[in-house]
């Protein structure tokens, strides 16, 4: 198969979507791999170190997408990827569709194959090719709020660990899963005071065995939130919904209850946040203030830290590539359930129930689509 890897193009955007390394055992597997020029630049990866690895260099971005069969990269395409997409090719990458009915649109319109990260599921219900951005971004959700509670970025002006005779910063995160697990472990290890929320109650008890004594945890609802919000100095959305726009937990309302100077990180921006008055921003401007509050809410929040995101985003979505390259997708996702419920739109059809749903579009189901090829 021939796969092209473009760089990046989204601000601020420094990770890309496939490794030297994982370039070389795609080449020592058969395939061709074309990378566009400084695509790996961003993240400590020369040209130099992709030819090495077996990879054709491509002067530009048209040039990749002109005649590869799969597209591997990190963010979901922007307007001015929009024309270059072919149809029948295959792109892997992170979507969320839920979030931007004008991607989608635009992505039926094409009549590529788009296979999203977040939604490949395995049959324990867990994100395998979300898990480790989600790490990433749970440790800097705690990170970055730490350095928006400083008073020159319009912050509270605490620290998060205290100092002996004055009290640690009070965080709450919203959401038990990777994301809120990585923020509490986190803010726990800097000494913070820490309540993690769930509306899972055996999440709950696992998390309270497993996490330090420096971290609560509390049934999520919306009088529980309300009643902490008040007292706590930063907040984090962590909520997650696979496929689906995020529930909205925070309400303009909530914010006249909190202290002026609380930051708020919503992590689950990419999925439309889990703050209404939640807006995407970039590392650019991370950050702006409502009634008081910090709002900071990049949507994509590891492309601040490439090197490492990109790393661990290889090493998840490899073996997934190499399967789609090896039998194609059509195959591969017929015999791979998690890499069935990978695909969202499939020539034309929006395929994942979830993100129709988001827009009021047609469903189709995908099997309809693999039985093509598979009966």
């Amino acid at each position: 198969m021939i796969i092209g890897v473009p760089k990046e193009i989204k601000n601020n955007e420094n990770r890309v979507g496939l490794t030297p390394g994982g370039a070389k055992e795609l080449t020592k597997l058969g395939h061709t791999v074309k990378v566009q020029s400084h695509a790996g630049e961003g993240s400590g990866f020369s040209d130099a170190q992709y030819k090495d690895a077996g990879a054709t260099i491509l002067p530009d971005i048209e040039s990749v997408y002109a005649d590869v069969e799969m597209i591997i990269k990190v963010k979901e395409p922007i307007e001015k990827e929009y024309s270059l997409i072919k149809r029948d090719q295959l792109v892997f990458t992170y979507f969320h569709f839920a979030s931007s009915e004008t991607l989608t649109k635009a992505m039926v319109k094409s009549g590529a194959v788009c296979l999203a990260y977040e939604t490949v599921e395995l049959p324990d219900r867990s994100l395998p090719l979300l898990v480790p951005m989600s790490e990433v971004a749970g440790r800097m959700a705690v990170q970055e709020g730490a350095r928006f509670l400083e008073k020159p970025l319009q912050g509270r002006g605490i620290l998060l660990g205290g100092v002996p005779g004055v009290r640690p910063a009070k965080v709450l995160i919203l959401g038990g899963g990777v994301v809120g697990t990585q923020a509490a472990k986190m803010a726990a290890g800097l000494g913070a005071d820490v309540t993690i929320m769930d509306t899972n109650l055996n999440r709950l008890r696992y998390l309270a065995d497993i996490l330090p004594a420096n971290v609560n945890t509390f049934m999520s609802s919306e009088y529980n939130i309300r009643s902490l919000i008040g007292s706590h100095d930063l907040i984090i959305g962590a909520v997650l919904i696979p496929g689906a726009k995020a529930p909205k937990l925070i309400t303009r309302d909530m914010l006249k209850e909190m202290q002026p100077g609380t930051v708020l990180i919503d992590v689950a921006v990419d999925q439309g946040g889990c703050i209404e008055t939640c807006e995407p921003t970039t590392h650019e401007n991370p950050t702006y203030v409502i009634d008081g509050v910090v709002h900071y809410c990049v949507a994509n929040m590891p492309g601040a830290v490439p090197y490492t995101s990109t790393l661990a985003l290889t090493n998840a979505t490899l073996p997934y590539a190499i399967q789609l390259a090896n039998m194609g997708w059509q195959q591969a996702c017929s015999l791979s359930n998690p890499l069935k419920l990978g695909l969202n739109v499939v020539k034309g059809d929006i395929t994942y129930k979830s993100v129709a749903d988001a827009f009021g579009l047609p469903y189709v189901p995908v099997e309809e689509h693999i039985q093509k090829v598979t009966a």
